[in-house]
């Protein structure tokens, strides 16, 4: 083998990690001001709205952070739709940030470098929050 293979796939595993969590937040950040514009309650609409701040934050450092292992920036893609109603959006929205939960944990226990394990640990508490709220609204709505 060549002495940098292990690094190129570590590396690589990193970079297609990055895309991944990208464009999860990017459709988040579409799906939520959606989602927001639905909501029947000012307090929901005010909750959700906060959630895609959070959203947009993510994508902005994991763009960062991408663009530093790179060089480039990255390519913006919309990988799933929007639900059409506000409770089935509730659910996907919870599903998602569950998923998202683990998968950022993931991120960051693999992360040597303390800048990407910190963005990672931090989105990773963040999305479990938001989690928490969608399942709450959810469960008042349906």
């Amino acid at each position: 083998m060549y002495p940098y293979y292990n690094y190129y796939r570590q590396n690589q595993k990193l970079i297609n990690n990055l895309s991944r969590a990208i464009n999860g937040e990017y459709a988040a950040t579409k799906c939520y001001a959606e989602l927001a514009a639905m909501a029947p309650s000012a307090e929901q609409k005010k909750r959700i709205k906060e959630i895609l701040n959070d959203e947009k934050r993510h994508l902005q450092q994991i763009s960062q952070i991408y663009s530093a292992v790179t060089g480039k920036q990255p390519q913006l893609q919309m990988m799933e739709e929007c639900k059409n109603s506000y409770v089935q959006g509730l659910e996907a929205s919870f599903k998602d940030e569950q998923e998202t939960t683990d998968f950022y944990h993931d991120i960051a226990n693999k992360a040597t470098n303390s800048v990407i394990k910190e963005v990672f640990r931090r989105a990773a508490y963040d999305e479990q929050n938001h989690a928490v709220w969608f399942l709450y609204f959810y469960e008042k709505e349906k």
